[in-house]
């Protein structure tokens, strides 16, 4: 081996330790390390300052007083902390033992601090290690997953605070983290007439509409909006949670509106004769039969109902937007004491009848 080699592996050899006895000192080992960190590309030194001008810094490591944690003052040299990092964490943060008491607390804010935070300085807002739609999916795989392959995305997931619109990241009263109740975070949001999809077009200002429309579908009474929409991502428009037409004719298929049969039965639109099963007839002719198996032009289920709320009975609604042009179309639907009537709408006014007059 030539004298050049030799001194150069001599050199490489001590910069290893001396590395080592430096990271040693940075990140002692009573920090325990996310353990989806190398799954992330973080390097094993992400809790060490950064070098790089940072976005938000910790005031005591800018103070330079890192004695209020470490066992020396020197930031050169700062020595192995001197308690666990969540106990020196809360001794300053105070709130937080409070906060993680609630039903449901995040297991790594419980576990960690710096699971999720630089205890120095970091290039995003609040210490963060990443920016927060990044640091939940590196840990909610499944999620990441999600949001990778929906056709239809969640805006509220690419926005703002991301994740953190709905979710609180140390613990919250109600299941998964939620901030509010999952219909309260929904009506919350979707409270103003300028909100627009993912595809852009215009959203319903949902909680003006259940306000001004007392008769509410079956979900909503209960304040279950997942029951029908998926509330990170979808394959199906509007974030629904099954199939269901788009458009306003569909011809008839089972497996089309797999979402509203998950509740209704399939039976009380594809019995041509009933007595039973729906009060939609006249005598035992089965009007839903006749309407959503028409070939080729079988109306789908909201060209007579709305599907969140109305101000009839049995969501019937008032009128329904009629192709792209937004001119609506008047149902003029009456109830009568033994069934009901449409007038001038998809066809001349027409009754029926499926019960006697008291």
């Amino acid at each position: 081996m030539s004298a050049t080699r030799y001194i150069f592996s001599v050199l490489l050899a001590w910069a290893v330790v001396f590395s080592t006895v430096l990271f040693a000192q940075t990140a002692p080992a009573n920090i325990r390390v996310s353990p989806t960190f190398a799954a992330r590309g973080l390097p094993p030194g992400v809790l060490a300052p950064l070098t790089s001008k940072p976005v938000a810094a910790h005031a005591p490591f800018e103070a330079g007083e890192c004695n209020l944690c470490h066992v020396n003052s020197d930031p050169k040299q700062p020595g192995p902390l001197i308690k666990p990092v969540t106990e020196l964490c809360v001794g300053c943060h105070e709130e937080f033992p409070d906060v993680l008491k609630r039903a449901h607390a995040h297991p790594p804010a419980q576990t960690n601090c710096t699971n999720c935070h630089n205890p120095h300085n970091a290039n995003y807002p609040k210490l963060l290690l990443q920016e927060p739609g990044q640091l939940c999916t590196g840990c909610h795989k499944k999620i990441a997953e999600i949001l990778t392959t929906a056709t239809v995305p969640h805006k509220a997931l690419s926005t703002g605070a991301k994740c953190l619109n709905c979710h609180n990241p140390h613990a919250s009263e109600v299941e998964a983290l939620l901030r509010q109740q999952p219909f309260d975070l929904c009506v919350g949001c979707h409270n103003v007439d300028t909100m627009v999809g993912a595809n852009g077009k215009k959203l319903q200002n949902m909680k003006a509409w259940l306000d001004d429309n007392p008769d509410w579908h079956g979900p909503l009474k209960f304040k279950d909006c997942v029951a029908c929409h998926k509330p990170h991502g979808a394959s199906q428009f509007r974030l629904l949670d099954g199939n269901y037409p788009k458009e306003f004719y569909a011809p008839y298929d089972p497996a089309v509106y797999e979402l509203c049969f998950g509740c209704h039965k399939e039976k009380a639109f594809s019995t041509a004769l009933t007595t039973k099963l729906t009060r939609f007839r006249n005598g035992d002719k089965n009007l839903h039969f006749v309407h959503l198996q028409q070939p080729g032009r079988g109306r789908t289920c909201r060209a007579c109902h709305e599907v969140h709320a109305s101000k009839q009975d049995k969501h019937i609604r008032e009128g329904v937007p009629y192709g792209s042009g937004g001119w609506v179309l008047k149902l003029n639907y009456k109830q009568t004491p033994t069934g009901g009537s449409c007038a001038k709408t998809c066809h001349q006014e027409r009754s029926y009848e499926n019960r006697k007059a008291p």
